[in-house]
């Protein structure tokens, strides 16, 4: 897997993300939101980088001329709840993409350190031979993007799978860069060393989807 770290370069994607995890700015949930949309233009700009184009005819009130446009077509697949936020900024750049939407969840077993991923809904159109960008804003595991990887597969096969995370524990990183496709991309805000024995990302910011659209009842 091809690993895109931007945190390792300065950048204001660095102000986005340190906005995310400060407690007392994440308390303001829709600068949350718009911190984690913003993060999403900064990823679709980096892929963007990386996709194929075309030389395409355009006319201006002056004259004609070339210009160079995506020839790629692009599938933006977000998973709920955490991703809408994600999903919208990957979208506000690539606005032409069609669009997947899947709800995975971790289900805590009897053990709470221990759970399973559920996928209980999926709206998808055809993958066949297109450009799937995957949108998790935290990849703690890695098994929920994994979950959500093999939900597709019935769909069909891409030639690129892109991920766009903004936060990331490298024990998800390594899992997912055993489980996906050797030529998968995934472009990330920033990268943390540690997670806890619940799961979570340390330092990481918290819960993505609590703070982004409120506390939600465990069942």
């Amino acid at each position: 897997m091809h690993i895109h770290n931007l945190s390792e370069e300065n950048s204001i994607l660095n102000t986005f993300v340190s906005e995310l995890r400060d407690v007392n700015v994440q308390k303001d949930s829709m600068r949350f939101r718009r911190n984690i949309e913003r993060i999403g233009e900064v990823l679709s700009y980096e892929i963007s980088k990386s996709l194929s184009y075309k030389t395409q005819q355009i006319t201006t009130p002056l004259a004609e001329t070339e210009v160079q446009a995506i020839e790629n077509e692009i599938v933006l697949c977000s998973i709920l709840r955490a991703g809408v936020p994600l999903h919208n900024g990957l979208l506000n750049y690539f606005d032409k993409a069609e669009n997947a939407f899947i709800s995975a969840y971790r289900h805590h077993l009897e053990n709470p350190e221990s759970f399973e991923i559920i996928v209980e809904y999926l709206a998808c159109p055809d993958l066949e031979g297109k450009t799937l960008i995957l949108a998790d804003p935290m990849v703690a595991t890695g098994q929920s993007l994994l979950a959500t990887f093999e939900a597709l597969k019935p769909f069909g096969t891409p030639n690129e799978i892109h991920l766009a995370a903004v936060v990331g524990a490298q024990e998800g990183i390594d899992f997912i860069a055993e489980n996906f496709p050797e030529n998968t991309h995934l472009w990330i805000a920033t990268i943390d060393k540690d997670l806890n024995d619940k799961g979570y990302i340390v330092p990481g910011l918290g819960d993505a989807g609590d703070l982004a659209f409120g506390v939600k009842l465990q069942h």
